[in-house]
């Protein structure tokens, strides 16, 4: 599971330096996509033995697990995604930008970048169709919004 995610992170990482300046941005929070519901079942198996539930969604639980390396900087929170046809990816990473105002006026109207808002926050997608992950730029940031 561990090897998933910071492989997902590893790509997100590509995606998100081709597209913008943010090199620096560390990883905040990533999520895999299930692809069967088999394949969902094992992950959570996996995933719940090193962490526990943070949030429960309809797509999914969320959880907060020992700290582990990746690319782009260590990394506690960490989703299981249930299989969704309209989400064939391999999964997401979300990117802590250091001003995010400024990233939003700069990206929002390129090509592959699409702004997201819900209650409370929002995000700013990124997507491109040579790369198997989305990169995600959210305002709070995930870790801020559960209040960790």
């Amino acid at each position: 599971m561990i090897s998933i995610v910071q492989n997902i992170v590893s790509q997100a990482r590509k995606l998100k330096d081709l597209h913008t300046d943010q090199k620096n941005a560390p990883v905040n929070y990533a999520c895999i996509f299930s692809q069967s519901d088999d394949e969902y079942q094992r992950l959570e198996a996996m995933v719940a033995k090193i962490g526990k539930v943070i949030q429960s969604t309809k797509m999914g639980n969320v959880y907060l697990v020992e700290s582990f390396e990746t690319v782009a900087g260590p990394l506690r929170i960490v989703k299981i995604r249930k299989p969704d046809p309209n989400r064939p990816e391999r999964g997401d990473a979300d990117f802590t930008v250091s001003d995010y105002p400024a990233f939003k006026k700069a990206y929002l109207d390129k090509p592959g970048f699409k702004l997201i808002e819900r209650p409370g926050h929002e995000m700013i997608e990124l997507a491109d169709k040579d790369f198997d992950v989305l990169a995600y730029f959210s305002h709070p940031i995930l870790e801020k919004v559960l209040g960790l």
